[in-house]
C-alpha cells in the first residue's frame, strides 16, 4: 500500500507547526539565538515540502483525469 502525497503533506505540515511552536517557546530575550533560528529553518523546510507534496497530489490528480 502506498502513502498518498496528501497524507504525507499533512504530516509535514503538522511537524512544521510543531517546530514553529517549539521555536516560539525557546525565545528568551531576543529571537536571534541559534536554537530559535535552527527550529525555524526546520519548520520552513517542512512547510515547503508540504506545499510541494500538495502540488504533486494535484498534478497526479490532473494527470489521472486526462
Amino acid at each position: 500500500m502506498r502513502t498518498s502525497p496528501l497524507f504525507t503533506a499533512s504530516l509535514y505540515f503538522v511537524i512544521g507547526i510543531l517546530f514553529t511552536y517549539l521555536a516560539i517557546n525557546t525565545v528568551e530575550d531576543t529571537v536571534w539565538n541559534f536554537t530559535t533560528i535552527l527550529l525555524l529553518l526546520f519548520a520552513t523546510t517542512d512547510f515547503v515540502i508540504s506545499i510541494r507534496l500538495v502540488m504533486l497530489h494535484l498534478a497526479i490528480k490532473k494527470a489521472k483525469k486526462k
